[in-house]
């Protein structure tokens, strides 16, 4: 960029016409950017939908928000092909702790990751030699306060647009289909670039040749502190905030070198928020509804108009503009009915909590950190391997309304994708739009429940507990605790808050399910013990009616995971134990049961050979109460075995247990031993 001739307007519009430099508004470049990435489909909920892989990159990346991310694809899609979308902006609204303004900085990050690149940078222009023209005093060089665009100025570049455009295809050589596509986004030069032009053409006797000496092309910066491309506007209070902070103001430094009082130089708009995006760039109003009226309806004349507007002078802006909002904010907004245009210009999308307890793990460790943790003594912090499980469950559930068709587990099931028992995903999908037609927004699916931030104070609370400190390790259990503490302190409703702690007692009983789980692996000292029954059950029932079952009940299958061929010996007892403990009774019921196991493999196998069942809890819980009865009747039990160490040999279990938990299934001497104590006690058994 230091040779002169590449920083000419002839120059970039060469570029722009052999496609080196692009010409687009922010929302082609924006849907651009989301477009070009890969786009795959899921099921959410029963429905299909779209995921773009862009949103997904990243070591801290948007976790689930299928339906807000699809809203605003396809909002930003019609705004960039001239739809009704771009008049207006894009707000998200919902309760607090929910990723609204994660979603938003998160895409502004990508954005300007994106704009980085050569082939997509933006360029505005500079107008040199200005001291020549003789009213501006010692101002030498004057930048587009808007940063708009080269392809603008020389749309512009003329007083009529046919001779504009007769430069361009003359000069340049585009074509008048090109030229036709350019027009597309046209738009006047701002109220003090056309002044400054103006000034330059009586100055140079409308030669163009000598117009075009003080007219310099430079790219926009993208240094993100100065709030060029992506800029962040936070609502503050009443005394502090004013249109200044949006729009500009008049400059006195300024003012003593312009002699011409008509000049709109005068007016600084670099002071205010909008104009440094105004280039192609995202304005993002943080809790727009909380900032006083009279900044709301300049955002009404912004977003409607896209223009700056100070004492009658205009800078038209090219902005993507989206904005945020909590719900009662909103609903507060709503009831002054006057304020409905406003609202009018809005797209408002209305943002849940994540109600897939999968994905919630990943959410979970954004709560818990990927750093090392260390206690107060700076020593190692350890994590019970079940702490991202019992908290991303607890969490979850609080999320989950009531339904009079699913039990709380059952939703928290299928939201996930996963089996519950004879209840399809149809089901879910038939509460979630009969929740979805409620006209208060907060009783829909997802709307209630525990946030983040509330999920992230309770890792806190664990982490600050003299217990985590003194064991060195956040035990699982304790997070139970944690959470009860911050429903208590932090939800104020009376309703709310029993629920929750209902939803906590659900939770918790699905901890002792996951700890049975445990206990069976550590006592088989094998980390996939009850993996290997679950399927060794399945592959039985699916091979006693094999045509070639000899009288020694030996059936050979192929392994789907690893194409083997491999012999199972079919123990009808074994079978009949697990379906006994699943409360089925008859034939008829073990056969309908049977019939629908055999189906889920059938289905699921096909699309995932990995598929292991471990999501069916009642087959999971049924399997490992069978073993641990069956396997050691000896000692009455494994409860009993390690709760009364006073002989020898149940010691001698206890510390084989112990010792396979510390080495093969990730536990620390603290949570093991925990661990163990919890499962000798009755508590939360459902």
């Amino acid at each position: 960029m230091k040779d002169a001739n590449l920083r000419t307007l002839h120059h970039h519009l060469a570029e722009v016409k052999e496609g080196k430099r692009i010409f687009e508004n922010a929302f082609q470049g924006v849907a651009r950017m989301v477009l070009e990435s890969e786009i795959d489909k899921v099921i959410v909920n029963g429905k299909t939908t779209y995921d773009f892989s862009i949103f997904r990159n990243g070591r801290k990346h948007v976790i689930g928000m299928y339906d807000e991310i699809n809203s605003f694809v396809s909002y930003v899609k019609d705004a960039s092909e001239r739809g009704s979308s771009a008049e207006m902006a894009f707000v998200l609204v919902g309760e607090p702790g929910n990723g609204k303004t994660f979603f938003v900085e998160y895409l502004c990050a990508r954005y300007r990751e994106f704009l980085a690149q050569q082939e997509n940078r933006k360029y505005t222009f500079r107008f040199n030699h200005i001291d020549r023209l003789g009213s501006y005093g010692s101002i030498r060089a004057i930048e587009s306060q808007t940063y708009e665009d080269p392809l603008i100025l020389a749309m512009n570049l003329f007083e009529s647009q046919d001779e504009s455009k007769q430069w361009l295809v003359a000069q340049v050589g585009f074509s008048e289909n090109e030229i036709d596509q350019l027009y597309e986004n046209f738009r006047p030069l701002g109220a003090c670039s056309g002044y400054i032009l103006n000034d330059i053409r009586t100055h140079t006797d409308g030669d163009i040749d000598k117009m075009l000496e003080f007219i310099e092309i430079v790219p926009v910066p993208l240094t993100e502190s100065l709030g060029t491309v992506t800029g962040k506007y936070p609502a503050k209070d009443k005394i502090t905030s004013s249109a200044v902070d949006l729009l500009g103001e008049e400059s006195i430094q300024r003012l003593l070198h312009i002699s011409d009082t008509n000049n709109p130089y005068r007016f600084d708009l670099r002071r205010g928020a909008l104009a440094r995006v105004a280039g192609g760039g995202i304005h993002f109003s943080d809790e727009i509804y909380k900032n006083k009226k009279d900044l709301v309806q300049v955002y009404l004349g912004v977003i409607q108009n896209r223009n700056i507007e100070i004492d009658g002078y205009k800078w038209p802006i090219d902005t993507l503009i989206i904005a945020t909002s909590n719900n009662s904010e909103f609903h507060r907004f709503l009831a002054e009915k006057e304020e409905a245009p406003i609202v009018d210009r809005c797209r408002i999308c209305y943002v849940s909590h994540n109600t897939n307890y999968k994905l919630q793990k990943q959410l979970t460790q954004y709560a818990i950190g990927n750093e090392t943790r260390t206690t107060l003594n700076r020593e190692y912090l350890h994590q019970d391997p079940n702490l991202n499980y019992a908290a991303s469950v607890a969490a979850v559930l609080t999320r989950l309304p009531r339904s009079e068709k699913l039990t709380p587990v059952e939703t928290m099931k299928l939201a996930a994708g996963e089996v519950a028992g004879e209840k399809s995903i149809k089901t879910l999908a038939e509460v979630i739009d009969i929740l979805n037609q409620d006209p208060e927004i907060i009783n829909r699916f997802g709307q209630k429940g525990l946030g983040q931030r509330n999920l992230g104070r309770a890792i806190q609370l664990l982490t600050e507990s003299s217990e985590t400190n003194e064991g060195q390790c956040m035990f699982a259990y304790d997070v139970s605790k944690a959470l009860e503490r911050v429903i208590l302190d932090y939800v104020t409703e009376a309703n709310d808050r029993t629920k929750y702690l209902e939803d906590l007692k659900t939770a918790k009983g699905l901890y002792r399910e996951r700890i049975m789980t445990e206990m069976f692996n550590a006592y088989m000292d094998e980390p996939l013990a009850i993996r290997k029954d679950v399927m060794n059950y399945v592959n039985m029932i699916i091979g006693i009616d094999a045509e070639n079952l000899g009288a020694d009940k030996m059936w050979k299958y192929k392994d789907p995971q690893t194409g083997e061929l491999k012999a199972l010996k079919i123990d009808e007892r074994f079978i009949n134990s697990i379906e006994e403990r699943l409360g089925l009774k008859t034939a008829e019921q073990r056969e309908t049961f049977r019939t629908s196991i055999r189906k889920i493999y059938g289905q699921k196998i096909s699309v995932d050979p990995d598929y292991d069942f471990m999501d069916n809890l009642e087959l999971v819980k049924a399997v490992t109460d069978v073993r641990l009865k069956s396997d050691i009747a000896g000692a009455g039990s494994l409860i009993g075995a390690l709760a009364n160490r006073t002989n020898e040999e149940n010691q001698k279990l206890y510390d084989r247990m112990v010792d396979t938990m510390l080495n093969k299934l990730g536990y620390c001497r603290t949570c093991a031993q925990k661990t163990i104590e919890y499962f000798c006690t009755q508590e939360d058994e459902n």
